[in-house]
C-alpha cells in the first residue's frame, strides 16, 4: 500500500519527501540513518520553517490571550472602581452637609455671644478660608513628589531585548 501524502510537507511546503513537522524523514531506517535518495537539506528547511511558524502562532495566540485577559480584568476593575468612587461621592456629599451645618452652628453660637452674626459670620468664613490654604498647600507639595511611572517605563523598555534574547544587555 501506497502513502498518499508521500511528496508533500505537512505544512503544504512541495518537494520535501516524507518530512515530518520536524524534520524526521519518512525515508529513515531503524538505526537512525537517511536511505539512498531522501533529501534531509529540504527537509530540514521546511521543518526549520515549520517550527518558526508555529512559534509565530503560539506567541500570536499567547499576545491575543493575554490582551483579553487584560480586557476582562481592566472592565471587572473599572467596575469595581466605579462603585467605589460612587460611595466615595455620597460619602463627600454627607460630609459637605455635615460641614455646612456644624459652621452655620457654629456661626449662629458665635453670633449669639458677639450679639452680631455679621461678624460671627465672617469669623467662620476665615477660619474655613485658613483650613483650605493648609490643605491646598499640603496637597501641592504632594503632588510635586510625583515622578510618574519609572518601574513601568524601565521594564517595558527591556521588553524588545529579552524577546530577542539579549535581556542582559539592556
Amino acid at each position: 500500500m501506497t502513502d498518499p501524502t508521500r511528496g508533500t510537507d505537512p505544512y503544504g511546503a512541495p518537494g520535501a519527501t516524507g518530512a515530518t513537522a520536524y524534520g524526521a524523514s519518512e525515508s529513515r531506517s531503524q538505526g537512525g540513518a537517511m536511505s539512498a535518495g531522501s533529501s534531509g537539506a529540504a527537509g530540514e528547511a521546511s521543518s526549520i520553517g515549520a517550527i518558526i511558524a508555529d512559534i509565530s502562532a503560539d506567541l500570536s495566540t499567547l499576545i491575543h490571550q493575554e490582551m483579553e485577559l487584560a480586557k476582562v480584568e481592566v472592565k471587572d476593575s473599572a467596575t469595581k472602581a466605579g462603585k467605589g468612587a460612587g460611595f466615595l461621592g455620597g460619602a463627600g456629599v454627607g460630609g459637605h452637609m455635615a460641614l455646612l451645618f456644624l459652621s452655620i452652628a457654629l456661626w449662629w453660637g458665635l453670633g449669639s455671644l458677639m450679639n452680631n452674626h455679621g461678624w460671627a459670620a465672617v469669623v467662620v468664613g476665615v477660619i474655613w478660608g485658613i483650613i483650605a490654604a493648609v490643605l491646598a498647600s499640603m496637597g501641592r507639595t504632594r503632588l510635586k513628589t510625583i515622578n510618574g511611572m519609572p518601574r513601568t517605563v524601565e521594564t517595558a523598555s527591556k521588553v524588545p531585548d529579552a524577546l530577542k534574547g539579549n535581556e542582559d544587555r539592556a
